[in-house]
């Protein structure tokens, strides 16, 4: 037996774009097109447009001559921009649309969880549906029903699970589906980015399933836009974008590639122009944006433990009172690692439309270890947010000397924060 769960050998999906879906036609519809379609048609070549097969010529690649292999029981994140070609690459290995070249090989029963309700009967009941689904894997009635009240337990849809699901909601829809896809012991699962469809408690309920599922030895697929869930569950990961490899190997090294290449420096953007939340940057707008070291010079790299300045401008649009300047850094994998704001320091002020005001915020010490991160920058008045821009700049801690100077940093340490000479007792 193979030890490849899945192999793909160059595998390409083309789609034909441009041609419009039509519905059903009635007679009478029918007749009068088979009428005016050579008319329509000479018109048309009378003025050099293209008809019939000539006007969907234009084709994209979604996939295009991709390759790997997937051992028994890893668990791989596949991730990229959309349009990258992930959910096509899910549906071909799930046997829902069939690749234009190169082939791709399972060993081993598939469970697939690719959008909101997929493979289930919108007429039949929640219990109807998950025998369905436990019948399409293959399983006995018998080993479906071992299951069954812990699935339905999971999905926390006992008071419906005797409804037809065409009644149920999307986040109902999405608790059924995984908890099916999950709990049927799939030897190969394939995941894609529905979670977000969930409340924050049940995608955490989710992921905890997910990793239970990968150390009982499953193969595991999952696309996903969360670097965080991706980092925790996975060991290995490909990045997809334009339908081909970027680079694929050990997850953090992926992610980084992927998150690192996706931000962008902003410190020469006009901020002002950035699109905004709804509701927001309509009384004022944070218009510009800077960076310095403890030299004073403009960068975007600061040193490990060394004092920074970050410098940012705002416009007033309608008389403002009252209002703060917030800066806020983040991890790669947008988790908020430290707020500031001007209030803290008793730094408020007005303006009047077309006032512009700027804010300096000088850090003497920030222990973020070496790495990349991000700034979100924002206004805010008592109760009201004014303005906000995520991810405004890249900002970037260089290992240098300072860290060998003050303090000893282990190799085996983790984490975003240095903590400054910690002092240990070992008593027996």
């Amino acid at each position: 037996m193979s030890d490849n769960a899945i192999r793909v050998n160059g595998l390409s999906k083309r789609y034909r774009i441009g041609s419009k879906q039509h519905g059903y036609k009635t007679l009478r519809e029918t007749l009068v097109e088979t009428f005016v379609s050579p008319f329509r048609r000479a018109q048309k070549l009378l003025r050099g447009q293209p008809y019939g097969a000539a006007a969907l010529d234009e084709t994209i690649w979604a996939l295009k001559d991709i390759s790997f292999e997937i051992k028994r029981g890893e668990v791989v994140g596949i991730i990229g921009p959309n349009g990258a070609g992930k959910t096509t690459l899910l549906k071909i290995l799930s046997r829902i649309t069939e690749p234009t070249e190169g082939q791709a090989e399972i060993h081993g029963r598939v469970g697939s969880l690719l959008e909101v309700g997929t493979g289930f009967h919108p007429e039949l009941t929640g219990c109807e549906n998950i025998y369905l689904n436990g019948a399409i894997l293959g399983m006995k009635k018998a080993e479906i029903e071992q299951k069954f009240d812990e699935i339905v337990s999971f999905a926390e849809i006992e008071k419906f699970i005797d409804t037809p699901v065409k009644h149920y909601s999307s986040g109902m829809y999405v608790r059924l589906a995984f908890a099916v896809a999950a709990h049927l012991e799939p030897e190969i699962l394939l995941v894609d980015e529905v979670l977000a469809v969930g409340d924050a408690s049940f995608q955490k309920k989710c992921l905890g399933k997910m990793g239970s599922v990968a150390q009982e030895g499953r193969t595991v697929l999952f696309v996903s836009h969360n670097m965080w869930a991706i980092q925790r569950l996975c060991t290995g990961c490909i990045l997809l974008d334009l339908g081909g490899i970027v680079t694929q190997g050990d997850s953090s090294e992926v992610i980084e590639r992927y998150l690192v290449d996706s931000k962008t420096t902003r410190t020469e953007i006009d901020l002002y122009n950035l699109a905004r939340e709804r509701n927001l940057g309509t009384r004022a707008r944070i218009s510009a944006y800077r960076l310095y070291d403890s030299a004073g010079n403009p960068t975007d790299s600061i040193a490990f433990g060394e004092p920074f300045t970050v410098e940012l401008a705002c416009k007033a649009l309608k008389r403002i009172e009252d209002v703060s300047f917030l800066v806020g850094i983040d991890s790669l994998y947008e988790q908020r690692i430290v707020t500031v704001t001007s209030l803290e320091d008793g730094k408020i002020f007005s303006a009047n439309p077309g006032d512009e005001v700027r804010g300096r915020l000088k850090v003497k010490t920030l222990l973020l270890k070496p790495g990349i991160y991000s700034l979100t920058l924002g206004l805010f008045a008592t109760n009201m947010g004014i303005d906000r821009v995520p991810d405004a700049s890249r900002l970037e801690i260089s290992d240098v000397s300072y860290s060998k100077k003050h303090m000893h940093i282990s190799q085996i340490t983790v984490g975003m924060i240095q903590m400054i000479n910690p002092e240990w007792q070992i008593v027996k």
